[in-house]
């Protein structure tokens, strides 16, 4: 059996509060809309801004504020950006005790590539899987199917990342869900879509990883 790892971005691999809520601000307020509060804004942090901004603008203002949140974050926002501590060392480890590693956010994969590269994690991923500008893929469930599709075969897969919907994705596609707890999310915003499998820190998932994956074997 081979192992298939999948990782979010933002919240998992990325400290990224700062560019997009930066980007969030910029958009709010070049439409003349009241700031969200800063609790608002972590919440942004996993969702699509699909799903976010319409709560902030309104459903007919959120394509042009996704627009110009693009606007600031395609120049500066993104680089606004830092791996955790320790991350690097973590996906070092998983990759050498040879489970094959991708990437997916609900982010747009353009950004995402553009990130990976930028922070030279790109050699310990296979494949990189996020939306596209039109919004396909924003939703983790659709994303997690569309990747597993791309490389079909008797693999058994994880998703780890920091927010429910990594967690409602990686079940929704009989996939092993693994929760980080120093992103975005919260323990029991964890348990509560369904896992109790949860790494504190970037040097916990590989134990994680194993633990997930010794249950049924």
């Amino acid at each position: 059996m081979s192992f298939h790892i999948y990782f979010d971005l933002d919240g998992t691999l990325t400290d990224s509060f700062e560019g997009i809520s930066k980007s969030i601000l910029y958009a709010v307020d070049k439409l003349g809309h009241p700031r969200p509060s800063n609790e608002y804004l972590r919440y942004c942090i996993g969702p699509s801004l699909y799903d976010t901004f319409p709560e902030m603008v309104g459903e007919e203002l959120t394509l042009k504020a996704v627009n110009l949140y693009r606007e600031r974050f395609d120049k500066i926002g993104w680089c606004e950006n830092k791996p955790y501590e320790g991350i690097h060392e973590a996906l070092s480890s998983i990759a050498d005790a040879g489970y094959t590693l991708f990437v997916a956010t609900s982010k747009p994969r353009i950004n995402a590539e553009r990130i990976i590269d930028h922070f030279e994690m790109r050699p310990y991923f296979e494949r990189v899987f996020g939306s596209e500008f039109d919004g396909t893929h924003t939703n983790k469930i659709d994303l997690l199917k569309y990747a597993i599709e791309e490389i079909p075969g008797t693999f058994d897969r994880a998703m780890v990342g920091d927010r429910k919907y990594d967690v409602m994705g990686a079940i929704a596609n009989n996939m092993r869900p693994i929760g980080v707890s120093y992103g975005y999310g919260s323990i029991k915003e964890l348990i509560n879509a369904g896992t109790d499998t949860i790494a504190s820190s970037p040097a916990c998932i590989k134990e994680k990883v194993e633990s997930a994956f010794s249950i049924n074997h």
